[in-house]
């Protein structure tokens, strides 16, 4: 056993420089999105070595047992790829990418260490504001469930000719223009006036509720982060102001290209609290600081009518001067609930207890539509969906 040993000890440690190693991953991750995270490896011994892979992956995602077992061949590289599924955005931190090196014998484990300490943040889905980007430009955006509504009208302000995609209105063909390029062409028009448009983020308690991994803020977060995007590309100013017991962000609209870096550096940043959020303040603050009639999407969250009722004054006011559009969730634990069936009494209560609830998520709904405020009531995986489709319909009907 002492010769194997030493035979071991003499093989794996009379070569250096003979194990490369390197962890490769995006920049950023995205949020709520699966991101890959590669590791490249090469064996530069003139022999197969036995590899042991151990890497230290971000607190955040609470895994301690990440282990991987290879043999690469001699002068030979390899890679593996993981994924990774960040649930709240932040900075995330990898310790060390350890390899363990071990010969036929195995007797004895040389380590290498690689890749110390490496930060990367995690930001809004860019994927997903990416994904959606695409579907906007391409005006594809029915396969996705997000409907197609026919634009009433045109503005006087003409930008450019381009291809026919179904679905554009056949009074804009350009027939010159067609018969030069031996394709349908139209005419697309912008609209005369950018409009105003702020994602308000609710970031009390109540947007602390999870949902598959992530909590409803983070859903909005996602959300705030495409509908700016692709309003940005229909010619209109986003901006963003989020608040709980107090304004915690705000940044004016604007249309200039670096808007949406703006947007995703403070969401990147958000959190949420425990407290109460403020409406009177919030009224106050929009009645002081957006002038001008735009629209309005709050993304917040409404369990009870009571609930809802305490802050119905100011949402009042707000929808005077404002386009306001209120989004808040559906409970889908509860559409699970009442789908099932009851085996004994305590599962009839429960049954019952949801249905009231679900019951008062409809009321709120009516007494918002019945006070002229528009709403989005959704379950948090269809929220961008829903949010496109109530903006691409508010555009076409010039409601603002």
């Amino acid at each position: 056993m002492f010769t194997a040993s030493v035979i071991d000890i003499f093989i794996l440690f009379r070569f250096k420089n003979v194990i490369e190693a390197e962890r490769i991953l995006a920049d950023r991750l995205s949020n709520g999105d699966v991101n890959p995270v590669m590791i490249n490896l090469f064996n530069n011994y003139p022999f197969a070595i036995s590899l042991e892979i151990i890497d230290e992956i971000p607190n955040q995602f609470q895994k301690r047992d990440f282990l991987k077992r290879l043999t690469v061949k001699e002068k030979t590289g390899v890679s593996i790829t993981y994924f990774l599924r960040p649930v709240q955005p932040g900075e995330y931190t990898f310790g060390s990418l350890n390899i363990y090196a071990a010969t036929k014998i195995k007797l004895l484990k040389k380590r290498f260490t690689f890749d110390r300490n490496k930060s990367v943040p995690v930001y809004p889905s860019y994927l997903q504001l990416h994904k959606y980007e695409l579907i906007a430009i391409y005006r594809n955006l029915t396969e996705m469930g997000i409907k197609q509504i026919r634009k009433l009208g045109h503005s006087l302000e003409f930008e450019q000719i381009r291809k026919y995609i179904p679905g554009d209105d056949t009074r804009a063909i350009n027939w010159k223009a067609t018969a030069r390029k031996q394709d349908l062409m139209v005419n697309q028009y912008q609209d005369e006036r950018a409009q105003n448009i702020y994602f308000i983020l609710d970031m009390g308690r109540a947007m602390k509720m999870p949902f598959e991994g992530l909590s409803l803020l983070d859903y909005s977060i996602n959300t705030s982060l495409v509908m700016s995007s692709v309003s940005l590309k229909k010619y209109d100013k986003p901006g963003l102001l989020t608040f709980n017991n107090e304004i915690s962000f705000f940044l004016k609209s604007d249309q200039k290209k670096s808007q949406l870096q703006k947007i995703v550096d403070a969401l990147y940043k958000q959190q949420t609290n425990f407290l109460e959020p403020n409406y009177p303040l919030l009224h106050n603050f929009i009645r002081t600081n957006i002038k001008h009639r735009s629209l309005l999407f709050l993304f917040t969250n409404f369990e009870t009518l009571s609930g809802m009722q305490r802050y119905i004054k100011e949402l009042q006011s707000i929808s005077k001067n404002h386009l306001l559009i209120v989004v808040f969730f559906k409970n889908t634990e509860l559409n699970t609930l009442l789908e099932s069936n009851a085996k004994d009494v305590k599962d009839v209560y429960r049954k019952v207890i949801a249905e009231k609830m679900s019951y008062e998520k409809r009321q709120i709904v009516k007494e918002l539509n019945k006070q002229g405020i528009l709403t989005i009531y959704t379950e948090p995986q269809n929220l961008t969906i829903d949010a496109i489709n109530k903006y691409i319909e508010i555009k076409a009907k010039r409601q603002i």
